[in-house]
């Protein structure tokens, strides 16, 4: 055999151990890898009582498509609620005053209970010396069928200026 042959043959083997020297470092670092996903997988799917991924998928596609459906069904109830906060009387606006000149003090009152529409009621107490009359007149859109005294436009005004009622906090007494 000629020197070249041998240098030849010589640096094939070199390159074929290089080569496999190479790929057994790759294969080291991809057993490594695979090792680390494998026990990724197993404590994802420990507890689930499931033994294959997919199961585990399929059921999160269930579990949030039930959450999607409850979501659109709680979306729908909030949307009558807010219509119903909107309908009911929570506003209120409360004036006192002096219907006689001749008494001394703000005796007589006219409160306003509406929605945001302003449509609701407005009562008037008339104080007098010997007795007190009641009237309770429905507003509709801030004004009535029936005349309105300037005491019963102002509570409106005022029903109609404050925000809804938070039955969550109490409010300011006047």
């Amino acid at each position: 055999m000629r020197a070249e042959d041998t240098v030849t043959l010589y640096a094939a083997i070199a390159a074929v151990g290089l080569l496999a020297v190479v790929l057994l470092v790759w294969v080291a670092a991809l057993s490594r890898r695979l090792s680390r996903l494998s026990r990724q997988y197993r404590a994802m799917i420990d507890g689930t009582g499931v033994a294959d991924l997919e199961t585990v998928i399929g059921g999160l596609q269930q579990r949030a498509a039930s959450a999607e459906r409850e979501i659109g069904r709680l979306s729908g109830g909030l949307s009558r609620l807010e219509e119903k906060v909107r309908l009911s009387a929570g506003r209120v606006g409360v004036v006192r005053y002096n219907a006689f000149n001749e008494q001394g003090s703000d005796l007589s009152f006219a409160v306003a209970i509406v929605n945001d529409e302003g449509s609701g009621v407005v009562m008037s107490g008339i104080h007098s010396r010997d007795e007190t009359f009641v009237y309770a007149k429905p507003v509709s859109g801030g004004e009535s069928s029936y005349p309105l005294t300037p005491e019963e436009r102002q509570a409106i005004g005022q029903a109609g200026r404050q925000p809804a009622a938070d039955p969550a906090s109490p409010r300011e007494r006047r």
